[in-house]
């Protein structure tokens, strides 16, 4: 028999994030706050759109979007975005949608798992994910427990663990 394992990933529902962004848009169509200020909100392949006519406006539709992300159970920490920039008289948002761990963020992972994790467990890298193998379950609901415990900067989920 194989020993116990389970994979660490960072995955982002993306109906969710559909779903979030459409709400968004229907609210922004509501609110009277955003009336006459060009406000949208529109997903693009794995970014959102955000516009409006002043910068206020824009990082309130940040807002509205992070309050239905919440809603939905999609993690913050998956959402990258910088400052509005001006485009004509408008001013845009792009917000990126964060699939998958980076190679900087699993070797931390990978590092911490070794440096404080029981004896016994390793960490390997595969692609944009994570298995981490060891011989008993304990063991493995340790390192769950700890990276729990610690902040890597990207939502992360544990999956097949068997």
């Amino acid at each position: 028999m194989a020993d116990p394992s389970f994979d660490i990933v960072s995955k982002v529902d993306t109906q969710e994030i559909d779903n979030a962004v459409n709400q968004t848009a229907k609210e922004i169509k509501t609110r009277f706050d955003f009336r006459d200020t060009g406000a949208s909100a529109e997903l693009s392949g794995e970014a959102i759109q955000l516009q409006a006519n002043s910068e206020e406006r824009v990082k309130a539709v940040l807002d509205v979007l992070q309050e239905k992300c919440v809603k939905r159970g999609i993690s913050l920490k998956s959402l990258e975005y910088g400052e509005p920039r001006q485009s004509g008289k408008e001013f845009r948002l792009t917000v990126t949608v964060q699939q998958g761990i980076a190679d900087d963020k699993a070797k931390a992972i990978a590092k911490k798992i070794r440096a404080d994790g029981p004896k016994g467990v390793q960490a390997q890298i595969q692609g944009d994910q994570l298995r981490v193998t060891g011989k008993k379950r304990d063991d493995l609901q340790r390192v769950i427990q700890l990276l729990k415990e610690e902040d890597f900067e990207v939502p992360l989920q544990f999956v097949n663990y068997r």
